[in-house]
């Protein structure tokens, strides 16, 4: 069966690698987002704002997918906020589309905020015993990505289409203006060290420094998202999905340094912010644009400190546990280590970092 693909938010670090994914399968792709680019055939670009759902319609009016890829999100200030914009957003696609009854399927990509609380609240209070699981109950906290799954299991069971869930851990990939990206923002953090000489000094807490943790390479995410679209075992399932390792922020951490040439910076003990280290430097990114050549001047279109600053200074352990994916019959796996060179390599040849 010829299968075409929705992939909304395809700007964003998932939806632009899940794009690829689907392109190089074989897939129709339509790419929806407020700003989508232009140059970025094969994939069909739609322009729309998921709030305007006038203009929504308008938009999807000639669209008629047989898979749809949710992977957007708009912060908000207050988490009741967050909740109630994000959920209207995957609301308003469902009633937007001219056809919603011929989809095969449906998914969305959320997130461990599941598992930690919402930003307001991150991983305060009691969080839950590591590994986190998907037979997990939600926290009684307001948390947007429970609104998202409630619309979109309601739209399933009204149209009849299947669903999946899908929650990766911090996601590792190639993106510009991404909102959460810490590849990235820790490749320009290294970068500005390198050429100013400060210290190349681990930001989070002692709890992330020390203990393991694991990430999500964006094409083990894009991976899992065709998979469990397509596959019988994925239908109508919440799935974590991790890059298949572990690690320790400890070990990784000098790993990064060398890669950039720098020495990793004796960790003092503590979180330190990046946000406030990067606060200023703006202006001196864009000197080190100049001085190298570089496509990207403006610091803000690459690195998400505040993003960093949340994951890597969380006071607990955040390992996934995958055996659901794999029972399932998903067996995809990537290298940690691999998630960040390769990374790091594009954005060099790209001419985004030195």
């Amino acid at each position: 069966m010829s299968k075409t693909a929705l992939v909304v938010g395809v700007t964003g670090i998932v939806g632009q690698n899940l794009a690829a994914r689907l392109i190089a399968d074989g897939w129709v792709v339509y790419g929806l987002a407020r700003n989508p680019r232009l140059d970025t055939a094969p994939i069909i670009p739609l322009a729309a704002d998921l709030l305007d759902l006038g203009a929504l319609k308008a938009t999807l009016a000639n669209v008629r997918p047989t898979h749809v890829f949710f992977c957007s999100w708009l912060r908000q200030a207050t988490e009741a906020e967050n909740c109630r914009v994000n959920s209207t957003m995957v609301r308003h696609l469902f009633e937007a589309l001219p056809a919603p009854g011929k989809l095969v399927h449906a998914a969305l990509t959320t997130g461990l905020k599941h598992y930690l609380g919402p930003f307001e609240a991150y991983a305060s209070g009691t969080p839950p015993q590591t590994p986190f699981r998907e037979t997990m109950p939600r926290l009684a906290l307001q948390n947007f990505y429970y609104d998202q799954e409630d619309v979109l299991y309601a739209a399933a069971k009204r149209h009849g289409f299947s669903w999946s869930v899908h929650r990766p851990h911090t996601i590792i990939g190639h993106a510009v203006g991404n909102a959460m990206n810490m590849g990235t923002t820790l490749a320009v953090y290294a970068s500005i060290c390198r050429e100013t000489g400060l210290p190349f000094i681990f930001p989070g807490s002692p709890a992330q420094w020390q203990g393991l943790t694991d990430v999500t390479d964006a094409r083990q995410l894009a991976a899992h998202l065709v998979w469990a679209s397509t596959a019988p075992a994925g239908r109508n399932e919440a799935f974590n999905v991790v890059n298949g390792d572990v690690f320790r922020w400890q070990w990784l951490w000098p790993q990064i340094a060398e890669w950039f040439g720098l020495e990793a910076g004796i960790y003092p003990g503590h979180a330190t912010s990046l946000e406030e280290r990067l606060s200023g430097a703006g202006g001196l990114w864009r000197d080190i644009a100049e001085r190298h050549g570089l496509q990207e001047p403006d610091i803000g279109r690459l690195a998400s400190a505040w993003h960093t600053d949340a994951d890597l200074g969380r006071p607990v352990e955040c390992v996934t546990d995958m055996s659901k994916s794999r029972k399932a019959g998903f067996g995809g796996y990537i290298y940690t280590p691999d998630s960040f060179i390769d990374l790091f390599a594009r954005l060099r040849a790209e001419r985004l970092i030195p």
